[in-house]
């Protein structure tokens, strides 16, 4: 998955002949998973019609403040179009439209949008290899590089001119590509491998049932996704479980048993620099696992259970570079049993949450937790959704691995 997936992109089109190539951009963007909405100039509308960007889109397309509908006055509002995008590119940028940027004309829709965005503003200029290289353009270059708004570089090739050089509007694909670059390299964990593990484990009595437990693994999926929108490589390492996650940065790792976890953390540690286990590993597993299915003979059954192997304690008596991060369900007791549990696993992190605490636990989309770190200091958070108990975390991460 994209980093772009979910993303509210609104793509600005100015008059250039380039702007033919944005049927390519709007279904790339569409493609990567993001929102698009575009804004016109009405000079862009000679080169491409708004019937192709709309249905590409599958948005209405914008061109003046407002509407004529059956003569009742529609207003395009672009203070909530600005608003409403997480990223602004605007392709392709004419000298004209450049030069209204820089010097804060607002005489269209476009420029009034951008006036108002509040997001990180790309563009992509296109013009022709003298207009290129003028003085007035690269002035307006450096301008809107000032204003932080970020140039996705013309290339080299053969222009509409007839010239050959500099100019020419970069490829949808390499539009794409630059800006997920982009995003990622200013993402907090870029470079960063995160190994976390996730949901429950079954261990088989025969080869019809187990041991397990009511973990869905909403809250290590959730963790997942938040590091891997932090820029992270994350190998999610999961038992059993209902719950999905698709993204590119997200490498997922099945497994069944606390047995086959316990491998496959080990396979993965010593190459991480974050490891967070939230997975409801289960402490026994029956000694014996009949071959057969056990037949219903007796009124009672008698299993005789051993210790599975703990493997965050054995990740903490390796751990070296690692940020090593653990969970904790408890009844009672629970602050003194999470700083227990902190220190004799050599954790630096442990989020503690309580069956006592409505809404925390299994199964549900909501958590109630509290961040106790290894300088013991303690943060308690209200009940929130598991999803921004997951932001919450690798926000706590990123402050300590940054410190």
């Amino acid at each position: 998955m994209s980093i772009l997936s979910g993303k509210n992109i609104l793509l600005g089109i100015s008059g250039g002949i380039a702007a033919y190539k944005t049927a390519s951009l709007v279904r790339l963007f569409i493609k990567s998973g993001a929102n698009v909405k575009v804004v016109m100039t009405p000079s862009s509308k000679d080169f491409i019609t708004p019937l192709t960007l709309s249905t590409l889109s599958k948005n209405p397309v914008y061109s003046s403040f407002t509407n004529e509908d059956d003569d009742n006055a529609i207003w395009n509002n672009h203070v909530d179009l600005g608003l409403w995008a997480d990223l602004f590119i605007i392709a392709p940028a004419t000298a004209n439209t450049l030069s209204k940027m820089a010097n804060g004309v607002c005489d269209n829709l476009l420029l009034a949008t951008y006036l108002s965005a509040k997001c990180p503003v790309y563009f992509a200029p296109a013009m022709d290899l003298d207009m290129y290289k003028h003085e007035s353009t690269l002035r307006s270059f450096k301008v809107l590089k000032s204003f932080g708004n970020i140039l996705i570089p013309a290339t080299s090739g053969e222009l509409a001119s007839g010239l050959v050089g500099e100019g020419r509007m970069a490829e949808p694909e390499d539009i794409v590509a630059f800006i997920e670059d982009d995003i990622l390299g200013k993402l907090p964990l870029r470079n960063k491998k995160v190994l976390i593990t996730a949901g429950p484990t079954y261990e088989a009595i025969d080869p019809v049932r187990f041991i397990g437990n009511h973990s869905s693994g909403k809250m290590g999926f959730e963790i997942a996704k938040a590091a891997a929108n932090n820029g992270a490589e994350v190998i999610l390492i999961t038992g059993p479980t209902h719950q999905t996650a698709s993204h590119s940065l997200i490498k997922i790792v099945p497994v069944t048993s606390a047995q086959e976890m316990y491998s496959e953390t080990h396979n993965y540690f010593k190459d991480v620099d974050v490891a967070i286990l939230s997975a409801a590993v289960a402490d026994f597993k029956p000694k014996q696992v009949a071959s057969q299915k056990i037949k219903k003979k007796d009124s009672t059954l008698t299993l005789e259970l051993e210790k599975t192997k703990d493997i965050l304690a054995s990740l903490g008596a390796n751990k070296k570079h690692q940020y090593l991060v653990g969970f904790a369900l408890e009844t009672n007791n629970e602050i003194e049993n999470a700083k227990g549990k902190l220190k004799r696993k050599n954790l630096n992190l442990i989020v503690l949450n309580s069956l006592n605490d409505k809404g925390a636990g299994f199964k549900g989309d909501t958590n109630k937790v509290t961040f106790i770190d290894d300088k013991e200091n303690i943060t308690e958070f209200q009940l929130k959704s598991k999803t921004e108990v997951a932001t919450d975390l690798l926000n706590k991460i990123i402050k300590e691995i940054d410190a």
